[in-house]
């Protein structure tokens, strides 16, 4: 007989690490800790594609990602039965290629990135094509579907339980949900909680013009309609040398071992953390970093990359343009504004002329409401 003061065993993997760990790495500083982020949200759009009767035992399950979605998308399905299709490009890397096989996944690696949106663009191309090719199919659309940003009431509501008032959420900026619904959800009883975006440069998602990045998971070729640009009151750019630092103290320190977006995010929050001793700051670290242990976590792979004695910055410069921000870290004053009225204000100011920036793409999903 079970004890009573024990938890109930979860019903499934999914069920057991879909939420954070909530860690206390300071007086002020407490970060949300994922196993794998991107379950989260690959659960909820699954769960409410189910309940308005899009989905269906034979039905294909259709999705672009190179990353953590791709693998949370394949968990779930594995265990519900979707057959599941995957397009992604060369960043997928073998070992996470080869766990999607064995979950059942079926992926499709595109070569060649389009002149206008690189590989994601190429990613979106092809996902139209299959949808030709299986009739019956489901297409979560992490980009622009609001079940993303909707998933995460869950998470704040853990935060707001656990921690309570919240005065500053620091997270990386990706597709948009994480930080944009997490905050949304949090400012519900606090409208004026800070919400802190983290990205790497070059980056289309705050303005720049898309360029070859080091940091895998931080930077986007296009801005997906899921980013919610007047959430945000400040950005940060954080450069490979410092993500890679803060990455490793992460796990040297607090033995978090985590991948490089986590570095970036606890880089950016013990910076607002300790410059703010009044303010309680809470990051998103959003996976493990079992799949960076031959890059970040290997010398080898910094040194050839400059990125293990190169100089790093211990604190970010401040910019008023994101065309600015490119190279090393830089942070800007966003204050809720529009991708459109943060370019117009940096192009009022004096100073080189804004980066052209790439408009934002829809991505259509199937059977939205």
């Amino acid at each position: 007989m079970r004890s009573p003061t024990l938890p109930a065993a979860s019903d499934s993997v999914v069920e057991a690490t879909v939420l954070p760990r909530l860690i206390r790495l300071g007086p002020n500083l407490c970060v949300a800790a994922f196993t794998l982020m991107k379950l989260l949200p690959a659960r909820f759009m699954l769960d409410r594609a189910e309940q308005r009767g899009e989905l269906a035992p034979d039905t294909t399950v259709l999705e672009t990602s190179s990353g953590t979605f791709a693998l949370g998308l394949a968990m779930v399905c594995r265990l519900r039965g979707y057959p599941l299709v995957i397009v992604g490009d060369p960043a997928i890397d073998p070992a996470l290629r080869r766990r999607l096989g064995e979950l059942g996944a079926r992926v499709e690696i595109c070569t060649e990135p389009s002149p206008r949106g690189g590989f994601q663009q190429a990613r979106l191309d092809r996902l139209e094509e299959l949808r030709a090719v299986y009739p019956n199919h489901y297409v979560p659309g992490q980009y622009d579907n609001p079940d993303n940003p909707n998933a995460y009431a869950a998470v704040a509501e853990q935060i707001a339980e656990t921690i309570g008032a919240v005065d500053c959420l620091v997270g990386p900026v990706g597709s948009g949900g994480s930080t944009g619904g997490t905050a949304a959800f949090l400012r519900l009883p606090q409208p004026h909680m800070r919400l802190i975006g983290v990205d790497t440069s070059p980056s289309a998602i705050f303005g720049q013009t898309d360029g070859p990045r080091i940091v895998r998971g931080l930077g986007n070729s296009l801005v997906p309609p899921n980013v919610s640009h007047a959430a945000y009151d400040e950005v940060h750019w954080t450069g490979p040398a410092e993500v890679v630092r803060a990455t490793r103290e992460l796990h040297a320190r607090h033995a978090l071992y985590m991948g490089p977006t986590s570095g970036a995010s606890f880089l950016v929050a013990r910076w607002y953390a300790e410059r703010n001793p009044d303010a309680q700051v809470v990051a998103f670290l959003p996976d493990e970093g079992h799949r960076y242990q031959d890059s970040v976590y290997r010398d080898e792979w910094l040194a050839e990359r400059g990125l293990l004695d190169g100089p790093a910055a211990t604190v970010p410069r401040t910019v008023t343009d994101p065309g600015d921000a490119v190279g090393g870290w830089a942070r800007m004053e966003w204050r809720r504004r529009s991708l459109d009225d943060a370019l117009r204000g940096a192009a009022a100011r004096p100073g080189p002329v804004p980066v052209p920036v790439p408009a934002p793409v829809s991505v259509s999903v199937s059977g939205e409401q």
